[in-house]
């Protein structure tokens, strides 16, 4: 399928992998409005298309990803201006968070405020080794607004998660691994290698069983264990209904590759 034309964004497919480039290196990648609204338009047009297995996200340049939302549209707003900003950002990672394809972030460089937000909507973020992360706002007298609170204490825990927040404090890639906010550090020249890499893995498995179980895993999130549970026999179940699981089952017995059509 063909896919709209951003003026802050620049978008490439090939072999199941869509990159999703912000490029606005001038302005290390902030998160402007229009931003915002391109990003929400993207992730519409590629949940929808059959060419696109795994999507990943990262910023123009080799020194951010996305240094944070854009403060010099922000430093004016009005509360209700603030709400609106803070609920566009928002819809943004709830577009990623509940996609039925895994994203990635490739952090490369910067991912502060807003750019450590967007990363943490991901479902898994690999840093380049040169990476900066964290959530600066109290700095300015504000707070995370996208979503950053609450991803970072699922994604942390609660106690590294008040820290980074209440301090402001900006920490290495080597750091945010030891935590678990990033998944993989490799240097920066590898960086994409890698996500391709992981792409090419993902794009060989049932898109229907990925699917699923990316859904599983968002809703299980914080329910008890039991009901949880419930939900993945529910999942595993509801695809036996499905041709590529016959296929998948099929090819194992036969000792050939499978052939999954997400059907």
């Amino acid at each position: 399928m063909s896919y709209s034309s951003f003026e802050t964004l620049k978008v490439t497919v090939e072999g199941g992998l869509a990159i999703v480039t912000i490029a606005r290196e001038a302005a290390l990648n902030a998160l402007s409005s229009h931003v915002l609204a391109d990003l929400t338009t993207v992730a519409g047009e590629l949940e929808i298309s059959d060419d696109v297995r795994v999507v990943a996200i990262t910023g123009a340049g080799e020194k951010a990803f996305v240094a944070g939302a854009d403060i010099a549209e922000m430093k004016d707003m009005s509360p209700i201006q603030a709400q609106a900003f803070s609920e566009m950002g928002g819809n943004v990672g709830t577009s990623i968070e509940t996609s039925s394809k895994p994203w990635i972030a490739a952090v490369n460089g910067f991912a502060l405020g807003g750019g450590c937000e967007l990363a943490l909507c991901c479902d898994f973020i690999y840093a380049s080794d040169n990476a900066k992360l964290g959530q600066p706002e109290v700095k300015l007298g504000v707070i995370p607004g996208f979503g950053g609170t609450q991803r970072l204490a699922r994604r942390v825990g609660i106690a590294r998660a008040r820290e980074l927040v209440f301090t402001g404090k900006t920490i290495g890639a080597a750091e945010a691994l030891a935590m678990g906010l990033v998944n993989k550090v490799v240097p920066l020249a590898e960086l994409m290698g890698e996500v391709h890499k992981t792409a090419a893995t993902i794009a060989e498995m049932g898109p229907l069983a990925v699917a699923e179980a990316k859904k599983v895993l968002r809703e299980g999130e914080g329910r008890l264990l039991r009901d949880a549970n419930q939900l993945e026999i529910e999942g595993f179940a509801a695809l036996f209904e499905t041709a590529d699981q016959k296929e998948g089952m099929a090819a194992f017995v036969e000792k050939r590759k499978a052939a999954f059509k997400a059907e």
